[in-house]
């Protein structure tokens, strides 16, 4: 298990404010396996999406709080950002 942080090289104060913690996918890549947002640590149930840009690997999940987030992975800097949470 690898655990990554979003802290990148961005200051704290605009940092995504999210720890996931990683298993490798089916191609070896970095995949969800849970993350921790504001102190709280939510376990991946399902991977519900996937999709790559030329820069990014995206994976929406339900999370074990039943919402979905949108988890964003950097790959060349390696760094994963919280970009959405949808109400379920």
């Amino acid at each position: 298990m690898t655990i990554v942080s979003a802290m990148n090289r961005r200051p704290p104060a605009q940092s995504a404010n999210v720890i996931v913690e990683t298993y490798p996918g089916y191609k070896g890549e970095p995949t969800p396996r849970a993350f921790i947002h504001e102190s709280i640590r939510l376990e991946v149930r399902e991977i519900a999406d996937r999709w790559e840009t030329a820069q990014y690997s995206f994976f929406k999940v339900l999370a074990s709080d039943h919402h979905c987030y949108t988890l964003r992975h950097h790959q060349e800097d390696l760094t994963w950002e919280l970009v959405m949470r949808e109400e379920s």
